[in-house]
């Protein structure tokens, strides 16, 4: 694709996709206007294997897009989540960033070693008492609830969970796996969540507001911990969360030493996931790429 900026071409090819939407389109600087028309690509039957691919290969991600999802009983191809680390929201960025298992369930008789907010924001369990004290402020005479100074006070805590509301599980099991092994056919995704640096996941939240005319809401950074953004609120499970917006983030400073300083997360509900798709082959993804994703020059 040759784009011209600023009274320049600058060459970006994005011609390896196997996407018709995201298919090769030539631009001057001279162009005001698209030479070819790129039809909206309708996607509400598309897999979510081809999906996930879609979205990492439109915003160059060098990670793996995760599937969110809602299972009877857990997936022959799965671990145990905690076999991985305590943490959800570790055990999403070493499956996204590592070399992570493809697959991990989580459920009510899969809990032993998870992370209790973890476990509350998934609804396996109901909120620790002592988790407005340990995300605050502390109290001296609950041994479990040292100070992380979160939030100003324990009664600041309980008002964002009730905001939150009650939190539904998304099944019997909740299943993370790559968006690439998510099974053909497969009825219990959720949601789809990525990491990636910061100039891709801006990128994928200005997909977002492609065609919505609200400004402030399809894009939302919440409070709550980092397994929320990614699962709890992408996925529908917190009765508060808006069901049609994205939640980028994440905002918890208690996950930032198992996330790189440059990455950023973005949880996106299947509907949201399926209409940025659909949104790929119109919109400056893929028509001002070289506005999206600059040549920068290095020293």
């Amino acid at each position: 694709m040759t784009i011209g900026i600023s009274g320049r071409r600058t060459g970006v090819s994005i011609g390896f996709s196997p996407y018709p939407a995201l298919r090769m389109i030539s631009l001057t600087e001279h162009d005001s206007h698209i030479k070819e028309d790129t039809p909206v690509v309708p996607m509400p039957d598309l897999p979510v294997h081809e999906l996930g691919r879609m979205i990492a290969t439109a915003f160059r991600l060098k990670t793996r897009p995760l599937a969110v999802c809602a299972a009877d009983k857990p997936p022959t191809d799965a671990i145990p989540l905690p076999s991985v680390h305590r943490c959800i929201a570790v055990t999403m960025a070493r499956m996204a960033m590592e070399d992570g298992p493809s697959a991990v369930y989580l459920g009510k008789d899969v809990r032993q070693g998870c992370c209790p907010g973890g476990l509350s924001h998934t609804g396996y369990i109901m909120r620790p008492p002592a988790i407005s004290y340990f995300v605050s402020t502390g109290r001296p005479d609950i041994p479990d609830a040292p100070a992380e100074y979160l939030k100003a006070g324990p009664e600041v805590v309980d008002a964002c969970f009730n905001a939150i509301g009650p939190i539904t599980p998304a099944g019997n099991y909740l299943v993370i796996r790559s968006c690439e092994s998510v099974p053909e056919g497969e009825t219990g995704v959720r949601a789809v969540s990525c990491f990636g640096t910061a100039e891709q996941i801006r990128n994928m939240a200005a997909l977002v507001h492609f065609d919505r005319a609200e400004p402030f809401f399809p894009v939302l950074v919440p409070w709550g911990p980092a397994c929320a953004t990614l699962v709890t609120y992408p996925a529908g499970m917190a009765a508060g969360a808006p069901r049609d917006s994205a939640f980028m983030g994440p905002q918890d400073p208690t996950a930032n030493y198992a996330i790189p300083a440059d990455i950023l997360v973005i949880g996106l509900p299947l509907t949201v996931a399926r209409r940025m798709g659909e949104n790929i082959g119109r919109s400056f993804v893929s028509r001002r790429a070289g506005i999206a994703f600059p040549e920068r020059e290095t020293e």
